[in-house]
């Protein structure tokens, strides 16, 4: 009888990108929203501040998370070029280093030299990279599918509140952003969860507690200067 395993792990490198773009996305331009109308502002001033806010942070996404996994690539690389110089300057002691970590999972000593010695003769540099650094090829960094991913889920994230925003009429508007962001997190939570594995309701009350206190400190401070201005 065959079985298909089917995991999770092959997705973490665009899904962390995605729900956290879709999260800022939706939380800061309807935070952004939120203060400028609580101030007192008019439709369209509301309307611009969201949609320099989908931009600005669209890019800012973008490049932020390619910058940072750049940098995790690039020690990925310097890693595995160190165990290259290794492997070609000590090979006796790389392998004593691969018998050591198989017994310490619970091999016998013999057994551990035995897998060290077939796995390095299959892939030395692939062998290293998985048990010694904890490398594996499906979850290496990728800079541009990370700042694509978290660009365009920010971009649509923010582009919900913005609309709400701008389909709600200014006595309701407040109450109207706050509620259709709100959804929106909520079905992002429950989405991300899902997708990862993981629990749904978990998934959507994180997500929520952390929006709804973003949101309502910054209708707070924009009531708070509307009333001061």
């Amino acid at each position: 009888m065959r079985h298909i395993e089917r995991h999770k792990m092959h997705r973490i490198g665009w899904l962390r990108a995605s729900v956290l773009g879709a999260n800022d996305g939706i939380v800061s331009t309807a935070s952004l929203v939120l203060g400028v109308a609580a101030a007192g502002a008019t439709s369209s001033a509301v309307l611009v501040a969201g949609v320099a806010g989908l931009v600005a942070g669209a890019m800012s996404m973008a490049s932020g998370e390619y910058v940072s996994v750049s940098s995790q690539r690039d020690a990925e690389q310097a890693d595995l070029e160190r165990e290259r110089r290794e492997l070609e300057t000590d090979p006796i002691h790389e392998h004593a280093e691969m018998a050591a970590i198989y017994r310490g999972r619970g091999l016998d000593p013999d057994l551990a030299k035995e897998v060290a010695t077939q796995l390095m003769a299959h892939d030395a540099l692939g062998a290293h990279a998985r048990d010694e650094l904890g490398m594996v090829g499906e979850l290496a960094a990728n800079p541009v599918q990370a700042a694509l991913a978290s660009a365009a889920s920010f971009a649509v994230g923010a582009a919900l509140s913005l609309l709400a925003a701008w389909l709600s009429p200014d006595a309701t508007r407040l109450w109207i952003v706050s509620l259709a962001s709100l959804a929106c997190l909520a079905v992002l939570g429950v989405v991300s969860a899902r997708t990862g594995g993981s629990s749904a309701w978990t998934g959507m009350w994180r997500v929520l507690f952390w929006g709804a206190g973003a949101m309502a400190i910054t209708t707070g401070v924009g009531a708070l200067f509307g009333v001061a201005a």
